[in-house]
């Protein structure tokens, strides 16, 4: 059953059908009230009038009868008064009302000597006549008053009135339910509606529905409560789709980090295999170069063999270090110092090219617990990777702390990295520099020097036009945990 229903059976029915029957109650003794007064005011000015008349009916004069019944008209609503002798023969009266009472029922009050009254109708009028035996001064009976009251205030109006009543307070009840039907309508049931309807929309998916606050005060409350939920389970799944994100991101660097490292150890393996046969190389080339016999040309093949011999040593000494297992020593380090001494190292790379270098740190500046020495390694080769783009005129460095965490991004202005290359950047070998300018190597120890610090490194399109790097740390042990 709607509530609206269940509130006019329960509440509004029973209420009403109490006030009718209070109402009718009500009626019915103001009737009979009414009544009531009208027959004590009829005898007791019968009883009055019958003690002058009795005076009057033992001197058997007409005039004093007269005047005392005509004394009976001075009393409010008195139409009639007749004297009656015993026989029931009218003896001398005035006004109407005379034959309200036979003859017979005129001699039966004499023989119960007491007075008799009763209403009674005559040519469309009611009386209440009231009947009291006239006595002498030695207590016999001589005739009989007759005192008629004509029924015309309000005891003719009780009836009409209890209907009149009936019928107002029915209209009135009608009214009354179909105010509070319309007001349960538009204030509680159609707000109701709305916000049912928002709960239908948004378990069906539509989570950016709101309910309107407006109309009455509990109304508004819950449609703010309700508004104030969603925003909460919206906040909640942006909350949970950043994790996930996050966690995503945090699972492909992961694979990345054990792609490394597999390759690293498998590159170690095969470094340390050839380090000894370059060793041999580099020695016997040294010794030919030596000789006087050999000419001028023959020295310098000798001297690029033992240039590419070292390249190739040093390729191994890095392919051995990508694939160590490191314990790394932390300190704290103060980030701007770090910057600054990694700036320092390619400066002399930045000023012939003219190359702008913007660095932007938070004050005061972040202290880290990491390894200076490394981490101002992975700045060095970020910066100079950057310097070595063609057509960079703008590197800039700039960092965010967080509540555990900082945020330092290098960018630069230059033709940046393609797309489809962003997934490869930190793999062993992967350069897109010329043959014989890049090892392919440097950002794969970045990675790892990364890695073993507890952080992570991405690559993305700065918004310079260039590639940008994002370098996350912990700025503790326990958040690095």
């Amino acid at each position: 059953m709607r509530l609206r229903n269940l509130i006019i059976l329960t509440v509004i029915v029973p209420l009403f059908v109490i006030l009718v029957v209070f109402s009718l109650v009500a009626i019915k003794s103001l009737e009979d009230n009414v009544r009531s007064k009208l027959q004590t005011e009829v005898e007791i000015i019968t009883r009055a009038l019958s003690t002058s008349l009795s005076y009057a009916v033992a001197r058997d004069s007409a005039t004093p009868l007269e005047e005392a019944l005509q004394s009976a008209f001075s009393f409010h609503r008195i139409y009639g008064a007749y004297v009656f002798d015993t026989q029931g023969r009218e003896v001398y009266g005035l006004g109407l009302g005379k034959d309200l009472f036979t003859p017979e029922e005129i001699q039966q009050v004499i023989e119960r000597d007491d007075l008799h009254s009763s209403y009674r109708q005559q040519e469309g009028w009611t009386y209440y006549s009231a009947l009291t035996p006239l006595r002498t001064q030695d207590g016999a009976v001589q005739g009989v008053l007759q005192v008629n009251r004509l029924n015309t205030g309000i005891e003719n109006y009780t009836g009409f009135i209890s209907i009149v009543a009936v019928l107002v307070f029915v209209i009135g009840a009608a009214g009354i339910v179909f105010s509070i039907w319309w007001g349960f309508r538009h204030y509680i049931e159609q707000p109701l509606n709305r916000l049912l309807r928002v709960m239908l929309l948004v378990e069906d998916g539509d989570r950016s529905q709101r309910a309107t606050e407006g109309g009455p005060t509990e109304y508004r409350r819950l449609a703010s409560g309700l508004n104030g939920m969603l925003d909460a389970m919206a906040e909640k799944d942006r909350d949970i789709d950043a994790r996930q994100r996050r966690e995503i991101e945090l699972e492909k660097r992961l694979r990345k980090s054990k792609k490394l490292a597999e390759l690293g150890v498998l590159a170690a393996g095969v470094a340390h295999e050839i380090g000894a046969p370059l060793t041999v190389i580099n020695g016997q080339a040294q010794r030919l170069a030596r000789r006087d016999t050999i000419g001028d040309d023959e020295r310098a093949r000798l001297g690029r063999i033992r240039g590419e011999v070292e390249r190739i040593v040093e390729i191994v000494r890095q392919l051995m270090e990508l694939g160590r297992q490191h314990n790394v020593e932390k300190g704290h380090q103060a980030l701007d110092q770090l910057i600054m001494s990694a700036s320092e190292l390619v400066e002399e790379e930045l000023e012939p090219r003219n190359i702008y270098l913007d660095i932007d740190l938070p004050s005061p500046t972040p202290h880290l617990l990491v390894n200076g020495q490394q981490i101002v390694q992975v700045l060095t080769n970020l910066l100079r990777n950057a310097a070595q783009a063609p057509d960079v005129s703008h590197i800039r460095v700039r960092a965010q702390a967080h509540s555990d965490e900082l945020t330092v991004w290098v960018e630069d202005n230059g033709p940046g990295i393609p797309t489809s290359h962003h997934h490869q950047v930190f793999d062993p070998f992967f350069t897109t520099k010329p043959v014989g300018q890049g090892s392919g190597l440097g950002l794969s120890m970045v990675h790892r020097i990364i890695n073993d610090h507890g952080g992570t490194i991405g690559v993305f399109d700065s918004a310079l036009g260039g590639a940008g790097f994002e370098i996350t740390l912990p700025l503790s042990e326990t958040a690095s945990a």
